[in-house]
């Protein structure tokens, strides 16, 4: 199998800057998404759905102020809303599952957002599930940033910077668990991907409800 790697270090980038990227993969990947559009949004909200096995579904309720750095969450018991501005130990616990369903949502532009992570390539690899052929974008974080320092993400993409499958990695583990990145919407300028399946086709984890100002 022909391999290339390349190993380099991510660089910090945020809404306020330039809209001149980094001509590097992961930015890429980013573009091929939008981001270069997403300022044009002022909000997003969306349901997070999880199937945990054949009949049960829990589902947590996002709305995302971007332009004033608010968050609201809507569970089945309680609803509030806290600013990402918050010293981190003040932020509410759920904060981390907004952190992770966003992730879910929107890795193409994390990866533009994000600091503090390495990522390598290796060109013709298949994805683990299905088989198709794809560069592999692999990125593991810091042993010291976010909620879950020291994961790995290996991105199966296409020939037009789109994530085919993803394999999630807890602490950079040699092994993790692959599902389907599919059924991409566009959401006013930016396009989001609200599926993901398992090998055998199961749902897992899919987003609904999408609206957006």
């Amino acid at each position: 199998m022909n391999k290339s790697y390349l190993l380099v270090f991510a660089i910090l980038v945020t809404f306020a800057c330039s809209p001149k990227m980094p001509d590097t993969l992961p930015f890429q990947v980013a573009k091929a998404y939008g981001i270069e559009n997403f300022d044009q949004l002022k909000s997003i909200s969306y349901t997070w759905n999880v199937q945990r096995d054949s009949v049960n579904i829990f589902s947590r309720n996002w709305s995302w102020d971007i332009k004033n750095r608010m968050v609201t969450y809507t569970g089945p018991d309680t609803s509030f809303t806290y600013s990402q501005d918050l010293p981190k130990e003040s932020l509410p616990d759920a904060d981390k599952g907004f952190v992770n369903d966003k992730y879910w949502c929107m890795m193409p532009f994390q990866l533009a957002w994000d600091q503090g992570y390495e990522y390598e390539v290796a060109e013709n690899v298949p994805t683990p599930l299905h088989q198709q052929n794809s560069t592999k974008l692999t990125v593991v974080y810091s042993s010291g940033d976010g909620y879950t320092p020291g994961d790995a993400y290996d991105l199966y993409l296409d020939e037009n910077h789109r994530i085919l499958e993803w394999t999630y990695r807890r602490q950079n583990a040699p092994e993790g668990r692959t599902w389907t990145w599919e059924n991409v919407q566009d959401v006013g300028p930016i396009q989001l991907a609200t599926m993901h399946r398992d090998g055998a086709g199961n749902r897992f984890i899919w987003i609904s409800d999408i609206k957006f100002e």
